[in-house]
């Protein structure tokens, strides 16, 4: 059994942790490091990363912009929060800060009152009476309106309206070659203004077979929606904000929901627009009341001429955007287009007025709404103050939106004659692309992330693709790393479960853990060699990698080195002997993998081995934890006892030892990880089914394959159905005990069994086909040579062989025909005697 030095050391072989998280600063695990040796890609600052230096040593405040609430949340935002996330352990369990992580939810702006308006306008409609004829009416109307909105080269033809039957050819004649692939300009490659039109399109096309088939509520929702919104918006009464707010909760609920499964720590502090409105309002006071900003027609404007004459920088993070007029437009909102009085091309809205059919607030300036760009300036401000260490978010927020924040913070809390600081570092993830254009909502090019896991990943397959690219790098996921990915967590499982299976042999901890290996410092000065040499190079490159702007690929190859070399050692002769730095090198990858949030059972200090068990981290009760594998044994017991097996010392110690004792053993202990309780019962079972195995030689035929039977039955049913897998191995062996997954045990013996049904089936099929053809061919060897061109109608006369000599026209057969039939009178005669040898006859 498992013995421990110390209680201190009982848990650290605990697969499963499920300690409360202690301070961040004491269990860094960069021991002895100098904070100030972290470097940073920090966008203030574009290219080679800049040193990382808090404002309070050992602390980190960090805004992170929250996503808008509006929609399932897809890839992309995987992308963006599961980075995020990566970067936020990295420095809390790594470099050991204390982290105060703010997010937002913006559960209020043009897209949300877009969506939530237009949501109740369409269930407004379905409520109506409408007649087949009215119905097809509103199709067509709402069909050729969004046509000339977004597809004007469709309706603009010499054949007259565009109507259900020349959509077809009028889109493939004038966009068939970005439906190929192509682009717009015949140049390049496809981007967002390709996917946008390939969603318009889609969006036709669909709705012609709505329309058609008299189904526009349940195909053509997507060109209704902005008519609707056209026609009747302003009939809403929006003071009842529930029209918004209802759709809001539910989407932050989904996000939530989202996050948790993808294994992403909740934020420290959450903010709502919708909760700060009168602050919002204040805050935009001030910035007019420094004479940075304008009221004009009810809205307010932040004066970019105006903040950059106080001696102030504007577009600080991207100077080159300052003037792109369609990012400009696109940070506006599109409900903005129609605001007027701006003094700048350039100024931007703190303020809007709202106008029918939007929410609104009361402000000094009348009923209005908060800007875009201002409300994540207020929260932040709010919660961590005039002057924060990080800001991020996702690249494209870069300009106009962080920009904008930046500007009209440093606004604010400008002193005349200084320029304000209000973020020192900002961190843009790199955005995910599909086919070569973003993945976005708006652009309907989006898998969510609740299909995402349903359908292709898990929350730790895609947390590995996006460690395999730089967090600041744009992703496009392609087959071949997808292939990588999963290359590199199969690497990482079989090590573990590997050395989990040593370890189980070897029947006790080992050195690395009485002695404490698996804490060796990077600077510890002691000289170590072989595999624990390589551990301590594998530390200080991690860490190399960690302090440079969080290099998670390089992470990603030196753990998949460090157990290559690990691996190398477990097939050679001296592995027992190695097995204490083959164990040490374990529960460091475990405390890697742990901090990189790869195991979502898992808690800070991440300690033990292997990946956690959810069962381990719901801390169940030891009896019912263990029941499955003492219910395993049971049966086993008694089935082996059921047979008349030879009398051996041997067998009856095995027939008789009791694993509960050494169960109750470690219970004591305070051990409450499933698979190391149900290790006393597993092992009891393997023993027996070695011992059996090694006595079939010596039995009978009938013992024999009953011993045989049960062998396979418990390595292939009783332990796979509880995620346990015998490696049998020869030469008298002990097999070696391996926790997998029950889940993929089932579906590899499935597999396995789908393939030998199949092997079975082939093989039958094979079977009956020769002996198909085995009667077949004696069906035709029955025939004597005399008889096989009697009653063929070509011929008229046969000769007493029973060749024939004349034709069907009473002509003779021509001599090379006659050779021809020959041949095959000579091939029936020899197997029509084979025939007669073999069943007889005459």
């Amino acid at each position: 059994m498992f013995r421990f030095s110390s209680p201190s050391l009982r848990h650290l072989l605990v697969i499963s942790r499920s300690h409360p998280t202690p301070s961040p600063f004491r269990r860094a695990i960069a021991t002895g490091l100098a904070m100030d040796s972290i470097k940073v890609h920090d966008s203030l600052r574009p290219g080679q990363p800049v040193s990382f230096t808090p404002i309070e040593k050992g602390k980190v405040s960090w805004y992170a912009c929250g996503p808008t609430v509006y929609d399932h949340s897809h890839l992309g935002h995987a992308r963006n929060y599961v980075s995020t996330d990566i970067i936020r352990r990295i420095l809390l369990h790594y470099f050991g800060f204390d982290v105060k992580f703010v997010m937002n939810f913006t559960d209020i702006d043009d897209k949300i009152i877009l969506r939530a308006r237009r949501q109740r306008l369409l269930e407004n409609e379905k409520k109506k009476n409408y007649t087949d004829a009215e119905l097809t009416e509103l199709g067509m109307a709402a069909f050729r309106a969004y046509a000339k909105s977004n597809l004007p080269n469709l309706v603009e033809s010499a054949d007259g309206p565009l109507d259900l039957n020349n959509y077809a050819t009028r889109r493939d004649a004038t966009y068939g070659q970005v439906l190929a692939g192509g682009t717009l300009t015949g140049e390049g490659k496809p981007g967002d203004d390709e996917a946008k039109l390939k969603m318009h399109i889609n969006n036709m096309t669909a709705a012609v077979a709505a329309i058609g088939s008299k189904q526009i509520f349940l195909g053509a929702e997507e060109i209704l929606l902005p008519y609707f919104d056209s026609l009747y918006k302003e009939t809403l009464d929006t003071s009842d904000q529930t029209i918004f707010t209802s759709l809001t909760q539910l989407m932050e609920n989904e996000f939530t929901k989202d996050m948790d499964a993808l294994n992403v720590l909740r934020p420290d502090v959450v903010t709502r627009v919708t909760e700060y409105v009168p602050q919002i309002a204040s805050f935009v006071e001030r910035i007019v009341e420094k004479g940075f900003a304008y009221e004009a027609e009810g809205s307010v404007y932040f004066d970019i001429a105006a903040f950059e004459k106080a001696g102030n920088t504007y577009a600080r993070l991207r100077p080159e955007s300052r003037n792109d007029k369609a990012l400009q437009e696109e940070g506006e909102g599109s409900l903005g287009k129609s605001l007027g009085g701006k003094r700048g091309a350039g100024d931007f809205a703190l303020w809007k007025k709202s106008k029918p059919g939007e929410p609104y607030w009361p402000s000094k300036w009348g009923n209005g709404r908060p800007g875009w760009h201002i409300e994540c300036s207020v929260m932040a401000s709010d919660v961590l103050g005039s002057h924060m260490d990080l800001h991020s978010g996702g690249i494209d927020l870069a300009f106009p939106h962080h920009d904008n924040e930046l500007a009209q913070s440093e606004a604010y809390f400008c002193q005349k004659g200084h320029e304000h600081t209000w973020v020192n570092y900002f961190l843009h993830m790199g955005h995910l692309s599909i086919s070569g254009s973003k993945m976005s909502k708006s652009l309907k090019n989006f898998q969510t992330i609740k299909d995402a896991l349903a359908s292709t990943y898990t929350a730790r397959s895609m947390r590995i693709v996006f460690l395999h690219g730089r967090w600041n790098d744009g992703v496009e996921i392609t087959p071949s790393m997808r292939t990588q990915a999963d290359s590199w967590e199969t690497t990482v499982n079989n090590f573990f479960t590997n050395v989990k299976s040593l370890l189980v042999e070897a029947n006790d901890t080992t050195a690395a853990l009485k002695n404490g290996v698996a804490g060796i410092s990077i600077n510890e000065a002691k000289p170590v060699e072989g595999l624990l040499a390589d551990l301590e190079q594998a530390k200080k490159d991690v860490n190399t990698a960690l302090t440079n702007s969080f290099d998670t690929p390089q992470v990603m190859r030196v753990i998949a080195d460090v157990i290559r070399k690990a691996n190398i050692i477990i097939g050679s002769p001296n592995s027992k002997s190695e097995l204490p730095a083959i164990e040490s090198i374990a529960i460091w990858v475990t405390k890697i993998v742990g901090i990189l949030g790869l195991d979502a059972n898992a808690e800070a200090p991440y300690e033990g081995l292997g990946w956690a068990s959810a069962a381990a981290s719901a801390d169940i009760d030891p009896a019912t934890a263990v029941q499955p594998y003492e219910a395993v044994y049971g049966s086993v017991l008694s089935d082996a006892k059921s047979l008349d097996l030879p009398a051996s010392d041997v067998l009856t110690d095995l027939l008789s030892q009791s694993p509960r004792s050494e169960f109750d053993s470690l219970v004591k202990t305070g051990i409450r990880d499933p698979e190391q309780l149900g290790l006393p019962f597993i092992r009891a079972t393997s023993k027996l089914r070695d011992e059996l195995r090694r006595i079939v030689p010596s039995v009978g035929s009938e013992l024999k394959a009953s011993i045989l039977s049960l062998s396979d039955r418990i390595r292939d049913y009783d332990l796979t159905n509880i995620g346990v897998y015998l490696d049998d191995r020869p030469d008298g062996q002990p097999s070696l005990i391996k926790f997998i997954p029950a889940a993929e045990l089932i579906s590899a013996r499935d597999e396995k069994a789908a393939r030998e049904a199949e092997k079975a089936k082939a093989k039958e099929e094979a079977r009956i086909a020769r002996e198909k053809a085995e009667a077949e061919k004696w069906e035709k060897a029955k025939v004597s040579p005399q008889d096989m061109f009697k009653g063929d109608e070509r011929y008229t006369e046969w000769d007493a062989e029973g060749m024939p000599t004349k034709l069907k026209d009473g002509s003779d057969l021509p001599k090379a025909q006659l050779k021809k039939l020959k041949k095959e009178w000579d091939r029936q005669k020899k197997v029509h005697g084979e025939y007669l040898t073999k069943f007889g006859g005459t």
